[in-house]
């Protein structure tokens, strides 16, 4: 008996037809770019926060709408206002955040800002109307309709702010400062 097989077109090593050749070769390009789209937006995404320039959100100036100049005693008497503005983080933007409260004094069509951080330990300073005095309720600091310091407890006087008057609009710059410290070092 001759031991060889009968040839069979299925048991030789034949060259891959094209119509396979360009199935595999399209399902690989395919994948790829199915592959890489998700892979590229997931990167930017996370990259995002490095990519965006410009994350402030407060005015380019600096100053923050406090209040408008009617709603100020023209007597002198203080007003404490909070400040708010728009702040982000490296993924979110969070509306109306409070930064701070500050006291607004009206002088004639002048306008005083004071921070009302004490500062001697950083605590809040209430207007107490009856002696028309800031006062410190955390180690009894004083201070003048002024600002300026009543006792040795503070160790300096209030910490003034910058105003500008746009219309009827008084705009503060807002600032924190060193607390405990003889001179006035702005923080942040």
């Amino acid at each position: 008996m001759d031991s060889k097989l009968p040839v069979s077109s299925t048991n030789l090593m034949e060259p891959t037809p094209r119509r396979t050749f360009m199935c595999a070769a399209a399902a690989i390009v395919i994948g790829g770019v199915a592959s890489f789209v998700p892979v590229v937006c997931g990167l930017l995404c996370f990259l995002d926060p490095i990519l965006r320039r410009g994350n402030s959100v407060t005015a380019s100036d600096g100053f923050l709408k406090a209040a408008n100049v009617s709603d100020l005693p023209s007597d002198g008497t203080p007003e404490r206002f909070t400040l708010r503005t728009d702040s982000r983080d490296a993924w979110t933007l969070y509306r109306s955040r409070v930064i701070g409260s500050i006291y607004l004094r009206k002088i004639n069509d002048q306008v005083i800002a004071f921070n009302d951080t004490c500062p001697h330990l950083g605590c809040k300073v209430d207007y107490h109307e009856p002696t028309q005095r800031f006062f410190c309720p955390c180690h009894q600091s004083s201070f003048n309709l002024d600002g300026a310091r009543r006792n040795k407890t503070p160790p300096r006087n209030l910490d003034e702010l910058t105003v500008e008057i746009r219309g009827d609009k008084v705009y503060v710059k807002y600032q924190n400062f060193r607390t405990g410290d003889p001179q006035k070092q702005a923080i942040g």
